[in-house]
């Protein structure tokens, strides 16, 4: 039964490059697409926020190659990335760039695509569950609810450089938004938080962390945009983190499925 899901999927071919999206954590996020193109693979080019149970799905005879990239320490340069990808098509492989989250939300797969076009290589994408809406999810915090919002916007907490991106209107995504989820934010949270007040956010405004989501080492900070970096402090959480603001974060108090389905309580912190 199990082989018979992959009937009709398909097939990898030598030279060419999937890039592919394996949720923001948890196996059982992975698409089945994704779990084909894992069993197909010749060589797995994966980044930092892949889960180990992911890759224990690839055929022993894959190699596995390590390309992770983290903010603050010794990381792979994209351009080498997209450049080995390059040369593993080239050399007949049958290729998987395998990436947290979804490819193409934040996950820099669209710079890696423009590389294999450039040079001529067939690629194909294949999306993954963002950790924006999949990691919420698992903390009990839908991005959307029919009483609350009707919009949500998404947004990285810095650019390729480390910093704040300076091209995000504060003052429009302050106003024209009632939930904001942001990428890789913790680094500046004091200066984003600031920006949004600035702009007109309350400062009591619910806010959430949520750390590792979707695995046995989530964790959820609850407080608001004004306690928020003092707070971070305080709990000693550390990326990679998913952050919304905005009164949807109060609905967590109710749809904590993880709490009331029972199962292993995760590690939480409340202001």
């Amino acid at each position: 039964m199990a082989n018979e899901l992959f009937d009709g999927l398909a097939v990898m071919e030598p030279g060419c490059v999937w890039l592919v999206g394996a949720g923001p954590g948890d196996p059982g996020l992975l698409t089945l697409h994704a779990v084909n193109a894992i069993r197909q693979a010749d060589v797995i080019v994966y980044d930092a926020l892949v889960n180990a149970g992911c890759l224990k799905l690839a055929s022993p005879e894959a190699v596995l190659e390590y390309a992770g990239k983290r903010g603050g320490k010794p990381s792979a340069k994209q351009r080498d990335i997209s450049l080995r990808l390059v040369d593993l098509a080239r050399a007949g492989k049958k290729v998987l760039r395998l990436k947290g989250g979804d490819p193409f939300v934040f996950g820099r797969g669209g710079e890696e695509a423009l590389a294999l076009v450039d040079h001529n290589v067939p690629f194909r994408v294949v999306p993954g569950v963002t950790a924006g809406i999949g990691g919420l999810a698992y903390a009990g915090i839908p991005v959307t609810h029919r009483d609350v919002n009707h919009s949500v916007t998404f947004l990285t907490g810095h650019d390729s450089n480390g910093i704040v991106p300076d091209r995000i209107d504060w003052k429009s995504v302050s106003k024209g938004s009632p939930v904001i989820v942001m990428y890789m934010a913790m680094k500046h949270m004091a200066s984003i938080a600031g920006q949004l007040m600035k702009a007109g956010r309350k400062p009591d405004e619910p806010m959430a962390i949520v750390c590792n989501a979707t695995t046995e080492q989530q964790q959820v900070l609850e407080t608001t945009l004004e306690w928020a970096e003092r707070d971070l402090v305080v709990a000693g959480l550390s990326p990679p983190a998913i952050v919304v603001v905005g009164e949807v974060v109060s609905l967590r108090r109710t749809l904590d499925w993880l709490k009331l389905a029972e199962r292993e309580p995760l590690k939480e912190m409340t202001e």
